[in-house]
């Protein structure tokens, strides 16, 4: 759907970083980008708070802004969102503002559209530092509240937004997530180069995401290392993505460990490298205790990689029966499947299979024309 030129879309885009694209950043860009192109007449204005790649300025249709300070701590987010983007908002009047993340602005003269990707700081308030998690405390119901419609990525955070902040279901759209076109099968001769690459040619399990309390690798540590105890093999763990925020119980729990010399952290890595990494790997191994969707789970099944997943919060929704859904908490759950995957071939194949079909539910295209049917609602009673 095209818009007259008179339409104007305000985007918080600070979080699009092109060398560190994960979990907000990556849907923000799928979404934007598909929002810009299909949408030529509609003129976009991204917000950033730093120096921008010009690569995520998506087409001729968007004028990119650069906005001090740089929002990375909660004093800077409120002064930020609260008292410059209200003020550039003023001088350049668009008619809507759209925020991939749950933040909005202080300015009260255009509808605001939020997309909250879950609110876990409601539930493990400690696994943030205290300020940021008394700020997202704080500042997520009135943000809620304030939100002419509020977008998530799951009907399990749908269900606890309603539930947490009594917001009417009918203010809440479920938008999903989807899965980069880059992530597909490879040749058992392109395996075989990924293996090597990373593992020196030994099959391995692998984990993909921030290191940091919710993502639960000092249980997936654990129960690797009962695996490898009860069955000695050449198997190794990788451990993908970069160090977070109070990653130390997950390194304690790696330095405690009996068969370390198996767990190879690689740090963040590109889509391309993040894509073969998948593919060659026995099984994606994803035990978050909480979670508002999951793309690692999704990102797997297109490489036609078997997966393990906690049955917690939105990822049965996401896996539906194409995961072996195990508790969080127990690493002795955690090591069971571990031992199912490596024993039988069969069982993993299947996975596999079910995860092709569990795949076509979800997509990017279908999270844009989800947004999109949302924020050009609005546009239309702008113009009314």
């Amino acid at each position: 759907m095209s818009r007259n030129s008179s339409s104007h879309i305000a985007v918080n885009t600070r979080l699009l970083l092109s060398h560190r694209l994960e979990g907000i950043g990556r849907f923000a860009y799928e979404v934007l980008s598909r929002m810009v192109q299909e949408n030529p007449d509609v003129h976009f204005s991204f917000f950033f708070d730093r120096k921008y790649d010009p690569a995520m300025v998506m087409g001729d249709n968007v004028t990119p802004y650069v906005i001090p300070p740089q929002a990375r701590h909660p004093l800077l987010w409120h002064s930020w969102f609260h008292l410059m983007l209200p003020l550039k908002m003023r001088q350049i009047r668009p008619d809507l503002f759209f925020s991939p993340e749950f933040y909005l602005t202080g300015a009260n003269h255009i509808p605001q559209i939020p997309v909250f990707h879950d609110i876990a700081y409601e539930h493990y308030p400690k696994d943030i530092a205290p300020f940021a998690s008394w700020h997202c405390r704080t500042f997520s119901p009135k943000y809620a509240a304030k939100a002419a419609q509020i977008l998530t990525v799951s009907d399990f955070s749908k269900r606890d937004i309603m539930a947490q902040y009594g917001t009417d279901e009918s203010k809440i759209s479920v938008v999903y997530n989807g899965a980069s076109h880059g992530f597909r099968a490879l040749s058992a001769e392109e395996k075989d180069r990924i293996r090597s690459t990373y593992t020196g040619g030994n099959p391995y399990f692998h984990f993909v995401g921030t290191i940091q309390p919710r993502k639960n690798l000092e249980n997936l540590l654990r129960a690797f290392d009962k695996f490898k105890t009860q069955q000695p093999s050449s198997v190794k763990l990788l451990l993908v993505g970069r160090k977070g925020w109070q990653y130390a119980g997950a390194m304690e729990t790696y330095e405690a460990m009996r068969h370390k010399e198996d767990v190879i952290f690689t740090g963040f890595v590109s889509d391309e490298e993040l894509n073969g990494i998948y593919a060659a790997s026995l099984a994606l191994c994803y035990v978050p205790y909480f979670e508002g969707f999951g793309i690692p789970i999704l990102e797997a099944m297109q490489s036609e990689t078997a997966v393990i997943c906690s049955h917690a919060a939105s990822m049965p929704e996401v896996a539906g029966d194409a995961a072996i859904m195990v508790d969080p908490f127990s690493p002795e759950a955690i090591a069971e499947a571990l031992q199912r995957i490596w024993e039988n071939p069969a069982e993993r194949q299947k996975l596999i299979e079910k995860g092709k079909k569990q795949r076509e539910n979800f997509s990017w295209e279908k999270t844009y024309s989800l947004v999109w049917k949302v924020l050009s609602g609005y546009l239309e009673k702008t113009e009314n």
